[in-house]
Order: structure tokens, then sequence, then C-alpha cells
């Protein structure tokens, strides 16, 4: 997950390949809370891993529930029919999951668990009124600690009562109806229940998801015609020993119209969902089959063809698609005419008021919206008038996805993306998974060079940019420190003579990077190739052509989306000539002698400063007069003589350069 400020995207072209999408989180906590209520043990399979399901698990951990993590599943002993204790009082942290909050909330009402609700800022705006006013109807003893009607709560053991039917409103959420749903089975011993919907019901796919689960682990729920719903006596929640979790029909959207937006002509498969799914969200593929989309489907799979040419506007009520109607406004930006999505008032009681941000922040874009209480219509924006944006999220992880389609526009623009953590809430590898089928021109992937001389910083400070912005970090120098430890252990000797055989033996060698950690070979070596030793071998074989030539179309193939920093010593005059950022980093000798000096004694290397300084001498003299590729700042690079500054000022003052750069494709774009 990109947990970083903001997340810059390049303009993308297409996608190509397939996708495994993570677990649905509606599916994911609904199946944890009734693992929690059953007796037994169930083994989950492809939970979704996001913030909403780690402060469920965490609040069931609290509860009592034993569970066991493997490496692919999570095994869970329900509470079953253990009584709480009712003196203990459980301190639950539920942040802004609504799928966790409200039917925790029923579960432990009609549980005689003694609770105390609490959750971020946004959790305290969202409506819990209806949900509390249905079960206090049957003697549920919940108190407000804040504003009337929101959370946070406090939950008493109280004595339940069941008279008639419980009346619980349909029309704002129908996570009220859910909630009550999956508790009331815990109370249904001595007599049958009946829940009547105040209002229609809205978003009654998640109610069919519901009642699914529940029969999965043993309760049967009659549907009245979605105005009332019976729980029959006697309901017991039993472990079904194992279930398996689709992937998720809502983050699906994202990759459906971003294979629909693609100007590639193979489709994109989308691996673990197809049209029989149980979730309401997979009526978006007819959304957006109307719209103009192709699609192909299978049983646990979908086809998505490259369609933008064929985009239509449409009119559409979404009610049964709440979530996922806000990629059509994605889609709708690139449409032949107006999109115009209605009975979408949900939409103003989720993580934001998703209406009005939509509005915001496509007009960002340079789209003409209307919208009212509980619709939006949204214009294309003309092919050339795309504007450069930086999208606010509102710490709505979906705004933060849908936005980032906005990267496929034809005017070829970047996008920024505010605060894209915000995914975590239900998939924290989206912007990964997305970079990962992604492709754009090269020309468009930004490359930020960082040349200097040995022993400068080049490397920590690369790497922290790198961090600062998101981007992959290619460490030029480890390559020629691993072909210089290939050719030692081939027995080969580091002689000009020899440069063609090492350069075969590096054409042939197997290199991989995992964050810090190098391997070679199958041999992990970070900590063979950092010795001085290692590093003088460096050296000496990057002035041999035949190795040069052999490392370049490596390094060039770092070049990864959303962007690349590369630190060596002809990043910006050789092998990326074309980056919109040069550096050549320098020191005087002897500060970057103490400094490798001080770096080597805290390995608990022995060092000497007189020593260490004669060899950078030797070794800057040896780079800046060979015949390849000599040791030279670009023409137009960028000097920062870090001398007298601190990593962290170094830092700053890239990042500031590069917020130049950025700001003056802003106004030439204008």
């Amino acid at each position: 997950m990109y947990n970083i400020p903001h997340l810059d995207i390049p303009p993308l072209d297409h996608v190509s390949a397939r996708v495994q999408l993570p677990g649905s989180k509606s599916i994911s906590n609904r199946v944890l809370l009734l693992c929690a209520l059953s007796s037994g043990k169930t083994q989950v399979h492809d939970l979704l891993d996001s913030d909403d399901t780690k402060v469920m698990l965490n609040a069931l951990d609290q509860l009592g529930c034993v569970i066991e993590r493997s490496s692919s599943s999570l095994h869970i002993t329900g509470i079953g029919e253990r009584k709480p204790n009712p003196s203990v009082l459980h301190e639950i942290f539920l942040g802004n999951a609504g799928t966790a909050m409200r039917p925790l909330c029923a579960a432990l009402a009609l549980s005689g668990v003694q609770a105390h609700l609490t959750g971020i800022a946004r959790m305290y705006e969202r409506p819990i009124q209806d949900l509390v006013d249905a079960l206090k109807q049957i003697g549920a003893d919940i108190e407000y600690l804040g504003n009337p009607g929101f959370p946070p709560l406090m939950i008493k053991p109280s004595a339940i009562h069941i008279n008639g039917p419980i009346r619980v409103r349909g029309d704002v959420s129908s996570q009220f109806l859910t909630a009550l749903l999956l508790a009331l089975p815990l109370v249904s011993e001595h007599q049958a229940i009946e829940v009547e919907v105040d209002g229609v019901l809205i978003s009654k796919p998640y109610v069919q998801i519901t009642l699914n689960l529940l029969e999965n682990f043993g309760v049967k729920v009659i549907n009245h015609d979605w105005a009332s719903f019976t729980i029959a006596k006697g309901s017991k929640y039993l472990a079904p020993k194992e279930i398996y979790v689709e992937a998720d029909a809502s983050s699906a959207s994202y990759f459906i119209a971003a294979s629909a937006l693609s100007n590639g002509s193979e489709p994109l498969r989308i691996e673990g969902l197809g049209l029989n799914s149980i979730q309401g969200d997979i009526r978006f593929v007819q959304a957006a089959q109307s719209m103009g989309v192709r699609i192909d489907a299978g049983p646990n799979w979908l086809d998505i063809h490259p369609s933008r040419s064929n985009l239509q506007g449409i009119e559409l009520d979404c009610n049964h698609i709440p979530d996922a109607a806000m990629t059509l406004c994605a889609l709708a930006l690139y449409a032949k005419g107006p999109t115009t999505l209605t009975n979408i008032a949900s939409w103003r009681v989720k993580e934001t008021d998703r209406i009005q941000a939509m509005v915001n922040e496509c007009s960002k874009l340079g789209a003409r919206v209307e919208f009212g209480e509980d619709w939006i219509r949204v214009f294309p924006i003309d092919p050339s008038n795309w504007k450069i944006a930086s999208i606010h999220t509102y710490d709505d992880h979906r705004m933060a996805m849908c936005f980032a389609l906005a990267a496929f526009n034809p005017d070829q623009v970047p996008v920024r993306i505010e605060d894209p953590r915000c995914v975590g809430k239900t998939f924290p590898q989206f912007f990964e998974t997305l970079f990962s089928i992604a492709h754009a021109s090269a020309s468009h992937i930004p490359v930020i060079c960082i040349d200097g001389p040995t022993a400068s910083g080049k490397g920590t400070l690369a790497n922290r940019v790198a961090q600062a912005l998101g981007y992959a970090y290619l460490d030029s120098g480890a390559l020629y420190r691993l072909s210089g430890l290939a050719a030692t252990k081939a027995g080969i000797p580091l002689e000009i003579s020899q440069e063609a055989r090492i350069a075969q033996l590096i054409g042939q060698a197997s290199i991989r990077f995992e964050g810090d950690l190098i391997w070679l070979n199958g041999e992990e070596v970070s900590e063979q190739i950092r010795t001085e030793q290692m590093g003088m071998n460096a050296s000496q074989i990057s002035s041999f052509k035949a190795v040069r030539e052999a490392l370049l179309d490596v390094q060039r193939n770092a070049r990864q989306l959303p962007g690349l920093v590369a630190d060596g010593r002809d990043m910006g005059s050789v092998i990326f000539p074309d980056s919109p950022l040069k550096i050549f980093l320098t020191a005087d000798a002897l500060t970057r002698a103490k400094r490798r000096h001080k770096q080597l004694i805290s390995k608990g290397i022995s060092a000497n400063i007189d020593v260490l300084h004669s060899d950078l001498l030797a070794r800057d003299e040896r780079d800046m007069s060979r015949s390849q590729a000599p040791l030279k700042p670009s023409e137009d690079a960028l000097l920062l003589d870090n001398t007298l500054m601190s990593i962290e000022e170094s830092v700053n003052w890239v990042l500031e350069q590069w917020t130049k750069q950025t700001t003056l494709l802003k106004q030439q774009k204008g």
C-alpha cells in the first residue's frame, strides 16, 4: 500500500494479461461475524485483508473468538452458546467500517455483552439511529455517547422481549436490516421472529448476500417480497467447516472500466468472479454493457475487451449497485453523451458525501456535472480538454480507485491522487495491482536521476526520494557490484581481456531485488556486495564497454509505473537521457571519507579515514577519466553539494525540484 501523501499517476495507455482480485468486503465481514456467532470451527479461504476486516478481527478476538492464521486461510472457533461475562466492558475500536459497526452493534446488544463501540471522526457522522431504534423495540440498552443517532455507542446487557414484528427503515441503508438479520437468530430460541421494513428497501442485492450467507451457516430466513422477513423459531448458527470468499465485485468494477478504456487490443481476464456471483455488484457488468463495454463471462472469470470508442452515455437507476455505480461516473467522462445515475441517496451517508465529492472532483478534471439530492449527471470531457488535477479523496477508498481511471484520458495528462493510503479500507494493494497490468509509454513514466561520485550519499538519497513519491528504486551500483561478484565466483579475472566473458556471464545471471535484499543466481548476496573490495571491483569493471552494454537493457527495463528514481554514475547522461529531473550529487572527498568511515564502523568493520580518503580520490580520478561514460554531470543536471546538508535536507531539496517540474507541466497544460 502507498503510505504517502499523494501519488502521481502518469498517463496510462492500456492493460493486459489477467488479474486476481481480493475477497469481497461485504462478504468478508459478514462471514467473520457469522463464524464468531457459530458453534464450531470454520476455515475461511480468500478473506479480504483490509482495514475493515482487521478491525472486525480485532473485535472478535477481544470478544473471545479463537482465531488461528495460516498462510492461505483463517480458522475461527466461534463463541456459539458460551455466555459472556456481563461485568466485563469491551472497548472496541471500529475505524470507519460500517460493515463492522452496524452488525456488531446488533449482535452485541442481543448477546448480553457490555461494550463501548468507537471509531474515527467520520464514523461519528454516519447514521445508526434506525438500527438502534429497531433494537430498542425489543429491549436493547444502547446509549449514544455523542450526537444522538450516531456512534460512539455504549451497549449494556438487557432483557430482550419480542412481542411482535420488529420494524426497521430500509430506505437509508440496507446495513440496518442486514445487522438485524445477522443478530436476531441469537434470540429466536422460543419463537419465530418477524422483521418488517418501513419504506422501500434499497440495495436489495446486499441483503441477498446476507440471506445466502445465513443459509450457509444453518439459518433459513423467509423473504416476503423484500417487505418483511421471517426467522424460524429455534434458529442456530452452525459452522460450515469451510467457506470461500468471492473476489470483490465492487473492486472488479475498476478493472472492468480500466480494460474498457484501454487502447490495447487484447481483453483483460478477471479471475475469481463470474456472473453467478452472490454479490449484487456483479450487476455492474450489465451496466457497463449498456454503456457499450464488451464483456465475455464464464463460471469464475470475466473477459473485458477494450471498448472506449463504443462508450455511450446512459440513464440508470442505481439502487441495485450503489457502490459500483461510482465507477460509472468515471466511464461517463469518456462516453458520447451525458450519463445520469439516479436513486443514489445512500451515497450521501457513506464514507463521505459521495455525490458532492464526485461533483467536486469530476469538475477539477474539466467535466460539467449536474446533481440533486439523489442523482448525478456527468457530461463527457472533450478529448483535448482534460485538466491536470489533484484529486481529493475525502478518506474514501472508492474516490481514490474511481479517479485512478482518469489516467487513461486521451489528452495524456497525469492525475494526482491525494492520500492514496485510503484504499487500505477495502483494497490495500489496489495501485500495485493496477500498475502490474497497466502499460504506459516509456516517455510518460518519469525517471529522476541522481548521479554522483562514490560515497556522496546518492543511494540513500535516491531510496528516500523513491519512498516519498511511491516510485521504484534502481541502484545501478549494485548491478556492477553484482557483476563483479558473479565474475569472482566464476573465477574470471577482472581484466579488460575478460570483458566479453564477464558480459556473457551477466547476460545469463539471475538477478532479483526484494526490498533491501539482493539475490544472485538464487543466493542472497546483499552483504557480500557491500564490502569496500566489491566497490573497487565495480568501479573497475564499469569501464568495460561490453559489461556496460550488457547492463544497459537491465537498467532501462527498471523503468516502471508509477515512476523510477535511479542512482549511479551515468543515469542522466547515458541510461535515461530523457529524464525530466537530473541531479548531480557531490560532496568534498574528505566529507565522503568521514561518512564512509562512520558507516563501516557502525557495521563493526575497522577502517582508516586517511586510507578511505586516498581511495576515494583515486576512484574519482579513475571514474572521471574512463573512456566509457566518464563520471560527469549531464548538461541539464542540477548540482547538489551536500557537504553541509543532512539527508533530510537533501531529500527535501530534491522533492522541491520535482514539485517545480510538475507545477511547470500544469502551467504548460494551462
